[in-house]
């Protein structure tokens, strides 16, 4: 598992950022709703990592850093309030939301220093039962498989191949020139919220038909944090 450098965090700033992109979810028709704060878990901001979402069922996280797993217990108060089926992940398995992408019904998890087999087991016993296909991503150069790869709205994977160990493992994958490039969030439609530290890829997906929608995460990128990191997409809970 790697980390990248550590730099100084301004955190009027990391606020402001963090403000402008929750306004810019609401801007393009989502509800947001803020899980009750961790104080005592800095890195809670990014609460991606405590639940995957898979049609109405939540599973709570058990991170591979120890620090982590206090994080989960505002976002569980948070699902369970909207009504959705909550199962854990249990010792030994860990498991962090950043290591898992959804592409229609396949479900990728990355094996990473994060989430183990025993993790990925347990993604599989919750998820294929209501329809999932689980596929196992090896993970070594980046810390969760969403640090290397996402997926655009008809499935595609994009991401930075410098990052991905088995690019193959994706039936359809298109390179893209920057590594903040590989994170998208799927704002409805053909808009994709992206960070504005990748303008290259922002302009090669516009060039395809898609429209980009540029955020600045600068000191979220810090601490290798993304745009996806930082929030989770509810989407047809009850289909």
């Amino acid at each position: 598992m790697t980390h990248v450098g550590r730099e100084g965090v301004d955190l009027d700033r990391a606020v402001e950022q963090w403000e402008a992109y929750t306004e810019t979810l609401r801007a393009h028709g989502w509800e947001t709703i803020e899980v009750v704060p961790a104080d005592d878990c800095p890195d809670s901001v990014f609460v991606e990592d405590t639940v995957v979402m898979y049609r109405n069922m939540a599973l709570i996280a058990r991170s591979g850093a120890e620090s982590r797993r206090a994080e989960t217990l505002g976002t569980e108060e948070a699902v369970v309030s909207l009504g959705c089926s909550v199962k854990r992940v249990r010792e030994p398995g860990t498991l962090d939301g950043g290591d898992v992408l959804k592409a229609g019904d396949t479900v990728y998890v990355g094996r990473s220093g994060r989430t183990n087999a025993a993790g990925v087991r347990q993604v599989r016993a919750a998820f294929e039962p209501l329809g999932a296909r689980v596929v196992t991503v090896p993970v070594a150069g980046v810390l969760h498989l969403k640090s290397a790869v996402t997926a655009l709205p008809d499935g595609t994977a994009i991401g930075y191949v410098p990052h991905l160990d088995v690019p193959a493992l994706f039936p359809r994958f298109l390179p893209v020139p920057e590594p903040a490039g590989a994170h998208v969030v799927l704002l409805g439609g053909d808009r994709l919220l992206m960070a504005a530290s990748a303008p290259k890829t922002a302009e090669l997906l516009a060039d395809l038909g898609y429209e980009p929608v540029l955020v600045d995460i600068r000191e979220f990128e810090k601490l290798e944090g993304c745009v996806t990191c930082l929030s989770v997409r509810l989407r047809g809970l009850y289909d």
